[in-house]
């Protein structure tokens, strides 16, 4: 098979989460566990990170592996889902896997794929963890797909275990409050492991550090310890912050070019992990702040707070849960425009009404469907958008869309894509 053939092959051939939603999803390590033992279990041949929680985990895992290729580390890095290519989810110094790997691990292990009847998700934690393995990465940064306890990728033994945030999303597979989600989500905690908490929520905190207590782990809570004061008010390529640890300055004049207000958070947690892991890897400040200046750059990371077009002011974002979505009210809220035109595609297992209800009124919405089957109808989409009090128009697709949006905008307009993944994906 040529490349493309196997592409074909895991689209069609593996259930997968990212276009079929929960037919896809097994609620249990027992076929991870066999293929990575056909494999030789390559994930106990290098180190790594284990990042889990409902918001920031793409953010804080690009930023951590770019700290650590700064580093001079040969550095993994194992994010889901993709946004444009499927080689995204797997990258060494932030170079996606090349074509050929992933044609001939799919040709040397078909027959086993097939045989054990691997999810999509199962089988790219197999190739992943073989790649690293048989690259010697130095550290591999590994993004948990959703919650942690029975994630394909919680086989591994990290130097250190790390959980954003918690919000309700995945709910028919997590559980239904946040106490639930939290409980699962810390199932990624490990025995005699460091484990550091981005955010003290006060339904989740006690979970997590009762787990933490049970497996004799040391635990963090970022929020605590760090705080990230920015210095700017506006700028389309970085902000500045000084970092303070236990009130006394840490890091004066870090820039960071993932914009989102929201990221303030995440860069807390970013630098508490970094703190943490210094101590077994050499790691200085210059290297802390190289590595998140130029995240963007060394990673490929796309779709957070995402400057896509300067003539109108175009911006994406992949937030797609209420929290996610909250959070974009939050920095739209903080961004000078005259008029917002918003471009909006959402998948149909969210809490869509709990979305719309956060979206702003005097918004012209432009509705439309990612091209995946788990994506709402656009005309179903606009109806619940109206109900919600909210004004638009129907287009055929997300391009479609956005174009429409783009030729509609005055000078000092902004144009926001935003709703899922799926939605970004069609525009960055």
């Amino acid at each position: 098979m040529n490349y493309k053939e196997t592409l074909d092959w895991m689209f069609n051939k593996l259930p997968m989460y990212q276009r079929i939603g929960a037919a896809a999803y097994k609620a249990d390590l027992n076929t991870t566990i066999e293929i990575l033992d056909y494999l030789n279990n390559p994930q106990d041949n290098f180190k790594s990170v284990h990042i889990a929680g409902t918001n920031g985990k793409g953010s804080t895992s690009h930023s951590l592996a770019s700290v650590f290729q700064a580093a001079g580390f040969k550095t993994g890095l194992y994010t889901s889902p993709h946004l444009r290519d499927f080689r995204e989810r797997i990258r060494i110094n932030g170079q996606m896997i090349p074509e050929d790997n992933v044609v001939t691990f799919i040709e040397q292990h078909k027959q086993k794929l097939e045989e054990l009847e691997l999810s999509f998700f199962e089988m790219t934690v197999a190739m992943a963890f073989d790649y690293f393995s048989k690259e010697k990465v130095d550290i591999a940064i590994i993004e948990v797909g959703m919650g942690g306890r029975l994630d394909s990728t919680n086989v591994i033994h990290p130097e250190l275990s790390l959980i954003t945030n918690i919000s309700l999303d995945h709910v028919k597979f997590l559980g239904d409050c946040e106490e639930k989600i939290a409980a699962e989500k810390a199932g990624i905690i490990k025995e005699n492991t460091p484990i550091v908490i981005g955010e003290t929520q006060e339904r989740s905190k006690d979970v997590f550090i009762n787990k933490a207590e049970e497996k004799n782990s040391p635990i963090s809570f970022a929020d605590q310890i760090f705080e990230c004061r920015k210095k700017d008010e506006v700028a389309l390529d970085y902000h500045t912050y000084d970092i303070y640890k236990n009130n006394e300055l840490y890091i004066s004049d870090l820039k960071f070019p993932l914009l989102g207000n929201y990221q303030k958070k995440n860069l807390a947690t970013i630098i508490c992990a970094l703190d943490i892991l210094k101590n077994k890897f050499d790691i200085s400040q210059n290297n802390i702040c190289d590595g998140l200046l130029n995240v963007v750059k060394a990673t490929g990371l796309m779709g957070r707070w995402q400057v896509i077009n300067k003539n109108p002011l175009a911006i994406a974002d992949t937030g797609h849960n209420v929290a996610g979505i909250n959070e974009v009210k939050r920095q739209l809220a903080e961004t000078k425009f005259e008029k917002l035109h918003f471009v909006l595609s959402v998948v149909n297992d969210k809490d869509i009404e709990g979305i719309l209800e956060l979206l702003p009124k005097d918004a012209e919405y432009y509705y439309c469907k990612a091209d995946i089957p788990r994506g709402l109808s656009a005309e179903i989409l606009a109806e619940k958008a109206t109900n919600c009090g909210l004004n638009g128009k129907v287009y055929n697709s997300v391009k479609e869309a956005y174009a429409a949006a783009c030729n509609n905008a005055k000078e000092n307009d902004l144009v926001f894509v935003g709703g899922s993944n799926f939605t970004v994906a069609e525009v960055v």
